[in-house]
């Protein structure tokens, strides 16, 4: 049983959800998000509250509780909005924004563009990159992207890490 399923989801004055064949759609201030949810958990709105119930099929449990977790990062992401922020540590790494496309100066003999969808922004300063998103799942995902193309190395530390990461620092050679 889901202990995050079984309570109901309150929907903030200002919020809009609807739920018609199989598409859940939440309307904020921040945008507009929609997901598919299967039919094997039903869905109700009443009263300024969404209700969550699982079927009868052996994977409703488990799905039970993740529309829950997605109904309420939807309704956060279209009230408040999620943020990521990436510290770029390294001798002469930077990144800037041009357009719609992020590009990262982070030790390669290239810089490496990335394309922002649509639906985030990117602010570069010094040497932080603050991602904001209403989406939290696409947020996550380009952010991963970002930090993968220079992972954090364990000898010095230089890379690409979320703020407050903490990366275990090897001890390098001894002299003899």
């Amino acid at each position: 049983m889901s202990r995050l399923g079984k309570q109901p989801v309150t929907i903030p004055t200002g919020v809009t959800v609807s739920f018609e064949n199989g598409l859940l759609t939440v309307a904020g201030p921040k945008g507009t998000l929609t997901r598919a949810i299967k039919s094997d958990v039903t869905i109700s709105i009443a009263e300024q509250q969404v209700t969550l119930t699982p079927g009868t099929t052996p994977d409703a449990p488990a799905l039970w509780g993740t529309y829950a977790a997605h109904v309420r990062n939807m309704i956060k992401g279209v009230t408040e909005g999620f943020t990521k922020v990436l510290d770029i540590e390294g001798v002469g790494y930077r990144a800037e924004v041009k357009g719609s496309t992020l590009v990262l100066n982070v030790g390669f003999s290239h810089p490496v563009p990335l394309d922002i969808p649509a639906g985030v922004t990117a602010l570069v300063e010094k040497s932080a990159i603050t991602l904001t998103a209403a989406d939290k799942d696409l947020l996550g995902q380009f952010a991963a992207n970002v930090r993968k193309v220079r992972k954090p190395e364990p000898y010095k530390g230089k890379g690409i890490r979320y703020r407050g990461e903490y990366i275990i620092r090897k001890q390098g050679k001894k002299a003899a």
